[in-house]
């Protein structure tokens, strides 16, 4: 059985084409969109899926980011 891991995803919504846009940081790839929250989910899993295939194909041990917090930044403008 493989072990789970499990990632932080970055999530916005673009105004411009109506859908909800994730990425999860330090993995390179692992971006896609959704209509809602449920098909974004769905959409990051599998593409972090296919990443985490692709380098275990190459043969890269990578130690992943691991998420501390978001912060605020002020600036004029």
């Amino acid at each position: 059985m493989t072990a789970k891991r499990v990632f932080t995803a970055y999530i916005e919504w673009d105004p411009e084409t109506r859908l909800y846009v994730g990425f999860v940081p330090g993995i390179s790839g692992a971006h896609t969109q959704g209509a809602s929250l449920d098909e974004l989910t769905k959409n990051l899993q599998e593409v972090l899926e296919l990443c985490l295939e692709e380098l275990k194909k190459q043969g890269e041990i990578v130690e992943f980011p691991q998420f501390v917090g978001l912060q605020q930044i002020e600036v004029a403008g």
